[in-house]
């Protein structure tokens, strides 16, 4: 079933085209102008292209049979550098409006400068424009400097302005998360901080400054207030009392220590779950709060005055974000593809072991929700960023500890262990059984009938690569 248009993008067709909104007719090819357009949105503020409308705002739809390919052809041709350079990740989606198929394009702004055919275009009003001018080129390269906000230069803030425990906490963190002899080691605080791209020269003005990722990260509490007055990051626990709160954390200081007291927040108020992968026992929740913590805190449009949230509910935990989207609505988790709001952020806590690779994230939320509550989380992108982590119906029930792990059933225990796809061979050396008919029979036969397990191979019961997993 196609979706309807939903009513924001309704909104924006009606208000017809703009700098941020170009509809395009198209019916067996794409439109020859297409890039064009992708190439200015991308240079300039981003925006949606419609494909099947008129320039007036007429609908005039695309035929059924051709939206398949048009969608091939844009993706194929978004990872040709011959078109677009650099390539990119868009996303096309189907939508029906007045009982006619349409196809929408968000394209975000980028943080480089792309051409199309060769060619730099940028956008004026409801139009795109060729750039060949050296100069309002690199205009357009230097107003790329200041994309993430994180780059932002402060020229006079000076390393006084920094905490040097943070900075020592750091390279501690550092050494401890590094498997050889890490290079910040050796290093003074501002050889550190070069290091980490954390100093900068503005390419406008010509100074050199410490940026705000720097500030953020190391900075004094009366720093961070004078570079970015409206940081804040707001932990809320709302279970009994619906209209305000039952307790909260209203931080307002540097991302090191934002990080703990997040982490303190959700470990006062969410349950253990301990989970074997393998032969190591896993904390699930604290699995999912490190990625929920971290992805809050870097992930993020720092100015935008929206304060970050972290919010525990009985039913959820939700997470929300000022973004710079990059697609609008629920990410598909097979095919979305990661990429950092604040690159430098996100190399920093990689580097001190408080994050993982880029998109990692998400896969570990995902799967360990599922082992946590049983369910899927969900993903959306829109100007505010939202994360939920579904929670099991009961969350006052008394937190697992170790005596409580021999009380989780046989069956729950292979259900957990089968998150990943496992050989019976696997799944009875994890229960410490020998006899491989009577397991069979007792509990993996059971399980596939009850739905909440199953065959990788279904259709070769016996076969000898078979493995199972959990639905």
């Amino acid at each position: 079933m196609i979706d309807k248009v939903p009513n924001q993008l309704l909104e924006t067709i009606n208000n017809g085209e703009c700098v941020t909104t170009e509809f395009k007719e198209a019916n067996k090819n794409l439109p020859k102008s297409l890039f064009e357009t992708v190439c200015a949105f991308l240079n300039r503020n981003g925006g949606h292209i419609f494909l099947g409308i008129a320039d007036k705002g007429k609908i005039i739809g695309i035929s059924e049979d051709n939206i398949v390919k048009l969608k091939k052809d844009f993706i194929n041709l978004c990872n040709n550098s011959e078109k677009i350079d650099p390539t990119v990740y868009l996303n096309i989606r189907e939508y029906e409006i007045e009982k006619k198929k349409i196809l929408h394009i968000y394209v975000h702004e980028s943080s480089m400068v792309h051409r199309a055919n060769g060619i730099v275009f940028d956008r004026n009003e409801d139009g795109d424009y060729k750039v060949t001018i050296p100069e309002r080129i690199a205009n357009i390269y230097a107003r790329k400097q200041s994309f993430y906000s994180e780059n932002k230069v402060f020229p006079y803030a000076e390393m006084s302005d920094l905490r040097e425990d943070l900075i020592k906490r750091a390279r501690q963190m550092a050494i401890n998360n590094s498997t050889k002899n890490h290079a910040w080691v050796d290093m003074s605080d501002e050889e550190m901080l070069r290091s980490l791209n954390l100093i900068e020269k503005d390419l406008i003005t010509g100074k050199e400054g410490l940026t705000l990722a720097a500030i953020l990260l190391f900075g004094k509490d009366t720093t961070i207030l004078s570079a970015l007055p409206h940081h804040k990051t707001d932990a809320i626990y709302r279970v009994k009392n619906l209209d305000r709160y039952d307790d909260r954390d209203d931080i307002r200081t540097n991302l090191l220590e934002s990080y703990d007291r997040l982490i303190a927040f959700a470990d006062k108020h969410l349950n253990d779950k301990f989970y074997l992968e393998g032969t190591q026992r896993i904390d699930v929740r604290n699995k999912i709060t490190r990625e929920l913590c971290a992805n809050l805190l870097i992930h993020r449009e720092f100015f935008n005055p929206y304060p970050a949230k972290l919010i525990i509910e009985k039913d959820c935990i939700r997470t929300e974000n000022a973004n710079r989207a990059k697609m609008i609505g629920k990410l598909d988790i097979n095919s979305y593809e990661p990429y950092p709001k604040n690159p430098k952020l996100a190399k920093f806590f990689k580097e001190v072991g408080l994050a993982d690779e880029l998109g990692s994230g998400v896969k570990n939320m995902v799967k360990y929700t599922k082992i946590y509550s049983g369910r899927v989380p969900e993903f959306k992108e829109d100007d505010i960023f939202r994360t939920v982590i579904p929670l099991e119906n009961d969350q006052d029930m008394t937190k697992i500890n170790d005596q409580d792990m021999t009380k989780i059933n046989d069956q729950d225990k292979i259900i957990r262990f089968c998150m990943e796809e496992r050989t019976l061979t696997e799944i009875m050396e994890m229960m410490n059984f020998k006899h491989k008919s009577n397991f069979r029979n007792k509990y993996i036969l059971p399980l596939i009938e009850s739905g909440k397990l199953q065959r990788t191979i279904p259709d070769k019961p016996n076969s000898k690569n078979q493995k199972y997993i959990s639905k």
